[in-house]
């Protein structure tokens, strides 16, 4: 069990964390809900948001349709973190322990392995696009080297923890909300060019999900660890404030760097080889400070995912320090993005929505729980080896999405005769929930 170091925010920022997955004490709860505002901001004004913008324009989305699209899958992606972020005041524990209540202490291993799998996955995507960006800024650079200095300040970040990681995306969300403010100018004085595109039309419908979709996967995805940056908040604070900041910091973010993906993947059409260099191809002669600013990005959401990462693995009682897992994390991430870095582009858009496939029936059984039956007071260090109704409910619920996927891995018989329309995402949370709540009014169950 950590000691208690008195860490604030002015005085402890470079100590490393002494907390892993225990309950934060009162004595050490500090800060404010508008430091989720500049957490979740800084930390999506990122690599992977600004690639996803690329996606509409290879559908052959018409502008208007491809923002209607970004904003409804954020709009959901942002509900989920400010709902989970609030979580975090009333526990003053990671998310993952926190849904010890919901699945039991073993039965939480499943959904702590799958995240730990998961954001491995997005650190791997972050580091290899933060790799090409480095690479596009200085063309010798080696891309094993580029990436490992992108590992190693990464690492360093997550390892100090949680106050210096909000202390670095206090940072990232002020010097990148300005860099990306001047791209955003700059996109636009080529209204021309923008106005000019005409896009192929697919089919609307379906265009619009897998926006929807692909969007909202990303977004979502940070939900199963979002109260870890909001745990160390008092107890006393209001929890829709919490919720509110979360989620406003990260679908500004989110929406913003899309809809600039957009217009640079436009604006660089047929002139480069991939999204780092039709920036810096189509920012001119502030092509290499917006480059910069895509790599400070990666690293601002990369320490999230390295920190997170550290804290599932410990939610599945593997007993080695934070810090040390940080370290594996870090070295199994460089190994990936060596591997894998050949087929990124065909690989990214699939990673998206496969991540969303167990994270929409996680969702639907804790919201069921922590909202509905109002057990947000139950103590998570109190709970049975296997809480079942929760168990149960999200393996059925990501059994019965299964016919509903769509992705180039698997197309399910649903999804074929709907010509493609993935409605996994909304089966899987709809089910999940709705069978938690029957499971809880039956007897022989809680």
């Amino acid at each position: 069990m950590a000691q208690p170091s008195q860490a604030v925010y002015g005085d402890k920022i470079m100590t490393v964390e002494p907390f892993s997955v225990e309950q934060v004490p009162q004595q050490e709860r500090h800060g404010n809900s508008f430091s989720q505002f500049t957490l979740w901001l800084g930390s999506n004004l990122t690599i992977a948001d600004y690639a996803l913008g690329f996606l509409p324009v290879s559908l052959g989305m018409s502008w208007i349709w491809a923002i209607i699209a970004i904003l409804i899958g954020n709009l959901i992606g942002a509900l989920v973190v400010g709902l989970c972020s609030a979580m975090g005041p009333a526990y003053g524990l990671p998310q993952l322990i926190i849904t010890r209540t919901t699945f039991g202490r073993v039965g939480g291993y499943l959904p702590g392995l799958l995240n730990f799998v998961s954001t491995i996955g997005w650190f791997t995507v972050n580091n290899i696009l933060g790799s090409f960006g480095l690479h596009a800024l200085i063309p010798g650079l080696p891309f094993a080297l580029a990436s490992i200095i992108l590992v190693l300040v990464q690492g360093i970040v997550a390892m100090l923890g949680h106050n210096f990681i909000h202390a670095y995306e206090r940072t990232m969300s002020i010097l990148l909300g300005i860099v990306f403010a001047i791209v955003t100018v700059i996109s636009l004085v080529h209204w021309g060019t923008l106005s000019a595109y005409h896009p192929v039309h697919h089919p609307v419908g379906l265009s619009i999900m897998v926006i929807v979709a692909a969007a909202f996967s990303y977004l979502g995805s940070w939900g199963p660890y979002a109260s870890d940056y909001s745990r160390y908040l008092r107890r006393d604070i209001s929890k829709a404030r919490v919720g509110l900041a979360a989620a406003t910091g990260s679908f500004i973010a989110s929406v913003w760097l899309e809809i600039v993906g957009m217009f640079v993947a436009v604006l660089a059409a047929g002139h480069s080889a991939n999204s780092i260099d039709a920036l810096h191809s189509a920012m001119g002669g502030f092509g290499a400070v917006a480059t910069v600013a895509i790599i400070l990005g990666g690293t601002a959401a990369d320490a999230i995912n390295l920190y997170s990462n550290s804290l599932s693995l410990r939610a599945l009682d593997v007993n080695i320090p934070r810090w040390l897992i940080v370290v594996f994390a870090s070295l199994v991430g460089l190994i990936l993005s060596l591997l894998g870095r050949g087929q990124f582009e065909s690989n990214f858009d699939n990673f998206l929505l496969l991540i969303g496939y167990w994270i929409t029936p996680w969702m639907g059984v804790l919201f069921a729980d922590f909202y509905v039956k109002n057990r947000r007071q139950a103590a998570p260090t109190q709970v049975k080896s296997i809480h079942w109704p929760g168990l149960i409910s999200f393996i059925v619920g990501i059994g019965v999405s299964v016919p509903f996927m769509n992705s180039t891995l698997y197309e399910g018989p649903i999804a074929v005769a709907c010509h493609g329309l993935d409605l996994a995402f909304y089966i899987g949370f709809a089910v999940a929930f709705t069978l938690y709540l029957a499971l809880k009014r039956s007897p022989q169950f809680d």
